[in-house]
């Protein structure tokens, strides 16, 4: 994919994610049990991307403490538990698989081009670092010992909040959801 895609595919994500969320509202089919299981995966999703906030000093140095000891992209990887998460939570397969394959087809290549970003700013740490630790799923042991720990003020100054907020919000919908269409 041109790195002009990529570049554009990284502006738009977030725009793109609240049109996605339209129609998901509009198809989705929610019940207690779908909305219970799917929230909790969510859940820890919102969880992973609190505590990788709490850690992220966005290119001031190389993150490497917290969840950026075991995978490169905890943020990302903690919006894909969402994803699932709501898809699980709508009820309707389709839905769900759309949802992942939208999430995918927009995060893969932003992930690329942070890659590029990050390498031609950290270099050889970067690179190393890159070596050792996975792009997405986690690897069993920190790559190397860190003393910083979690920063809440760093999570708020990064707005992660609003990441919660937002599943606070998609949760509130689609219980609203269910219970106008007598699933709940």
């Amino acid at each position: 994919m041109p790195r002009d895609i990529r570049k554009t595919l990284q502006r738009v994500r977030v725009a793109c994610g609240y049109l996605f969320a339209i129609v998901f509202l509009a198809f989705c089919r929610p019940t207690s049990r779908s909305i219970v299981i799917g929230v909790a995966i969510a859940v820890v999703g919102l969880a992973l991307r609190a505590w990788a906030c709490g850690h992220l000093r966005k290119g001031k140095e190389l993150d490497t403490s917290g969840p950026y000891a075991y995978t490169r992209n905890p943020l990302y990887l903690g919006s894909f538990l969402i994803t699932v998460g709501f898809g699980v939570a709508s009820n309707v397969w389709w839905l769900a698989a759309i949802a992942i394959i939208f999430f995918l087809s927009i995060y893969l290549p932003v992930i690329n081009v942070e890659t590029a970003e990050l390498e031609s700013v950290m270099g050889d740490d970067y690179r190393d670092y890159a070596r050792s630790v996975p792009r997405i799923l986690p690897r069993v042991t920190p790559f190397r010992k860190e003393a910083r720990g979690f920063d809440f003020q760093l999570y708020l100054k990064n707005g992660e909040y609003m990441a919660a907020i937002g599943v606070a919000a998609a949760a509130l919908a689609l219980i609203a959801i269910a219970y106008y269409q007598g699933s709940l």
